[in-house]
């Protein structure tokens, strides 16, 4: 409990600094999928400003990945979570999270395709600079955004958190012409180090700009206070883990959007 009260007073008060924040639930579409994303950012800055797409985790885009968008936003970014699994797909256990995420696991054709869908609807906004477009994504949506990188997206980066990092095509790293960063519990069950070495051979092979850290004695989904505090159950929040990723995170995106 203590990690979630400490992780919601930081949020609401990076959050409630800003007072100018607007935020809205917006309509789009991949093919004939009607998708239901949401959107943030902060009326007071001005002009066009670096765009971030969220990509949520297994269950779905929920309040998670909304408080996210808002903490992107508060930074000054045009912020947007995604949606993979279309309006009304909201996953309400592990369960239906499981047969969701899995079905796009299944389908990487079908997974990029949402995942550019809602890249393209970021950039298409108004107050987005659409030459410094970013992507960050949680769990599943860590898989998600690697997947849109090596699909040859018009990307400046993307940040994976405690996400999937296999594929089914290697080779297709080739096509990758975003800087990766990829933020690892160093004792994540879910990521084995078998799929670590292969992402790294991955990143190598294709001479990728890329970065790895991983975070000691962190698990799976290490940056959501909703995974409780045990981490002998594969999934649990780890304050200085999630607190430490963040700030990489803002450096990283520092260095992608500094104006020459």
């Amino acid at each position: 409990m203590k990690y979630w009260l400490s992780a919601l007073a930081a949020l609401t008060c990076a959050v409630g600094a800003q007072a100018d924040l607007h935020t809205e639930t917006v309509e789009y579409r991949q093919g004939d999928t009607v998708l239901e994303g949401y959107l943030a950012y902060d009326t007071a800055v001005e002009g066009k400003r670096p765009g971030v797409m969220v990509a949520h985790e297994w269950m779905g885009l929920g309040p998670y990945a909304k408080r996210r968008v808002d903490q992107l936003a508060s930074l000054g970014y045009v912020a947007f979570a995604a949606d993979i699994y279309g309006k009304g797909i909201r996953p309400t256990n592990r369960e239906e999270a499981a047969a969701q995420a899995g079905k796009y696991r299944k389908d990487r054709p079908l997974l990029r395709a949402r995942a550019r869908a809602g890249l393209d609807f970021l950039k298409s906004h108004d107050l987005v600079d659409s030459k410094r477009v970013a992507a960050i994504g949680y769990c599943f949506g860590g898989g998600t955004v690697l997947e849109l990188a090596r699909s040859g997206a018009d990307l400046a980066g993307a940040v994976s958190f405690h996400g999937n990092l296999d594929t089914p095509d290697p080779a297709d790293a080739k096509n990758i012409k975003a800087k990766i960063l990829v933020l690892h519990g160093a004792n994540d069950s879910a990521v084995p180090p078998e799929q670590v070495a292969a992402f790294m051979d991955e990143m190598r092979k294709a001479g990728v700009d890329w970065q790895f850290v991983a975070y000691g004695g962190a698990v799976h989904s290490f940056t959501n206070p909703d995974s409780g505090s045990d981490k002998s159950r594969g999934a649990a929040y780890d304050e200085k883990a999630d607190h430490r990723s963040w700030e990489a995170m803002k450096s990283f995106f520092a260095e992608l959007f500094k104006q020459t």
